[in-house]
């Protein structure tokens, strides 16, 4: 299996590496990729028949069944009607640079292994620490996603609390929790599940946000002395707060909570504040909506993930400290053979992260920055983001719908009058199976509507347009 010989070329087949080298070129030279769709588990096994066998079916029979059958049961996340979730839209040259990758073998946990690769992630992380506006001490490293990246930062939160407990002669508490705001990411409950903490969620303003004079009650609330009985001011004894999660660009409606006051609230009560950027803090790339992000420089840290807002390819989340060093002191794991990869203070990415072994998941997007340059990118959010106005616009305009919500970044969430959750499955449904669009139903407040998060400079307002005509009375049944 590893000897470059002719016996190897043989099981491979001959011109395998010609072959997937073209099936890349061809597919990013798709203009636009076909949407494809999904398939059920039978059909699929099927088509597919049996491909893990006792002697190989060959390479190219494999990459064969891969283009056939397997990718044509997925959904291209780069599409540019594809509008459900938080989709994707890698730039070409993020999409090379992740072939280079593969075909490097590069461990990414460690300074002693990967170093020159660790350094280009690094200046890729120092570019976000900037727009941000945390100091030169900043650093961190990227994860697989917002969900580890949360988690990641809230163990740091937490032994950061607890250490600076002990320091003090301070018991520690019965339970630990942290805080977020309604719309937070479901991620975090998942966090809480893992660290067996609580997680408190403080009631929003009428606009979705979470306020710092929110912030404040609910800590206040959480600090009372147990001996006393009163309100503090302080994260008293016994509280176990260790942590607030501000959302900067929630997923179903883009929301940007009130960083600036939910960190003067908790500075002052000495909790940490975290910043789940995963969707939304790419747009602080872009002039028109920089001013939302106030407050994140003063935070403790955050997240953004280049493979949704910022164009690189599945899956690479930035989590970046304030300092790192308090988060080294609750990741950095000890054994006998990884002593000699602390040497010289050397910058090792997993220490700032749950887990050892990493891929260097984040050159992609350093060499895509470094290919066209990080003005490009602004451009390219500004772009998602007046298409998000112009489909607000159309909206607007149409008789049978109506926007839930004015947009506040590139997410537009619209309902259609007249519609039960049936009606939008079914609209759904049918976008797919057309070949049309991929846009899903969503659920606010007990009710279903949709929503479209345009995250690919390339969707258009002609796009939008020719999503919402489908929802007119006459027009589902044709799709």
């Amino acid at each position: 299996m590893h000897r470059p010989d002719a016996a190897i070329f043989d099981v491979l087949g001959p011109g395998l590496e010609e072959a997937v080298v073209d099936y890349a070129r061809a597919r990013m030279n798709l203009d636009p990729a076909p949407l494809d769709g999904t398939a059920a588990p039978a059909e699929l096994a099927r088509q597919a028949g049996r491909t893990i066998t006792p002697d190989g079916v060959g390479g190219l029979a494999a990459l064969r069944v891969f283009d056939e059958v397997l990718s044509r049961a997925c959904i291209s996340a780069d599409h540019p009607r594809n509008l459900a979730f938080i989709p994707a839209a890698p730039t070409r040259a993020s999409i090379l640079f992740d072939l280079v990758v593969g075909a490097s073998s590069i461990y990414g946990g460690s300074w002693l292994e990967g170093s020159g690769a660790v350094h280009a992630e690094n200046e890729a992380l120092r570019w976000l620490s900037d727009l941000v506006g945390f100091p030169p001490r900043a650093g961190g490293t990227f994860v697989q996603g917002g969900t580890v990246g949360n988690l990641s930062a809230l163990v740091a939160a937490r032994h950061a609390a607890r250490a600076r407990r002990v320091a003090l002669g301070l018991p520690l508490p019965a339970r630990w929790c942290f805080l977020c705001g309604a719309e937070a990411h479901s991620s975090l409950r998942q966090a809480a599940e893992v660290m067996d903490v609580d997680l408190v969620f403080v009631p929003a303003d009428g606009g979705g946000r979470l306020t710092g004079a929110a912030v404040a009650a609910a800590l206040d609330a959480h600090s009372l002395d147990p001996v006393e009985g009163a309100a503090t001011g302080r994260n008293a004894p016994g509280t176990g707060v260790f942590a607030v999660v501000a959302t900067a660009g929630s997923t179903q409606f883009g929301i940007v909570d009130d960083i600036r006051g939910i960190v003067d609230a908790a500075h002052a009560r000495d909790v940490w504040v975290h910043v789940d950027g995963a969707y939304g803090l790419a747009g602080i790339a872009s002039p028109s909506v920089r001013h939302l992000f106030a407050g994140v420089g003063a935070t403790d840290s955050f997240i953004v993930d280049p493979h949704k807002w910022l164009f690189a390819p599945f899956d690479a989340c930035a989590l970046v400290y304030r300092d790192p060093a308090t988060a080294r002191l609750a990741h950095a794991q000890q054994a006998g053979y990884l002593e000699v990869l602390d040497r010289d203070s050397a910058w090792n990415p997993s220490d700032y992260q749950i887990g050892l072994s990493r891929r260097v998941r984040g050159l992609p997007f350093w060499f895509s920055l470094a290919t066209y340059g990080t003005q490009a990118y602004g451009r390219a959010v500004e772009r998602c983001l007046a298409t998000a106005r112009a489909a607000a616009d159309l909206v607007r305009e149409l008789p049978y719908a109506e926007l839930v919500r004015e947009p506040e970044l590139s997410i537009v969430v619209l309902r259609r009058l007249g519609w039960s959750p049936p009606d939008y499955h079914r609209w759904s449904e049918c976008l797919l199976r057309s070949g049309l669009a991929f846009v899903t139903p969503t659920v606010h407040n007990g009710e279903t509507v949709t929503r479209f998060a345009i995250v690919n400079p390339r969707t258009t307002s002609d796009d939008v347009r020719r999503i919402l005509a489908t929802m007119a009375d006459d027009a589902l049944p044709t799709y």
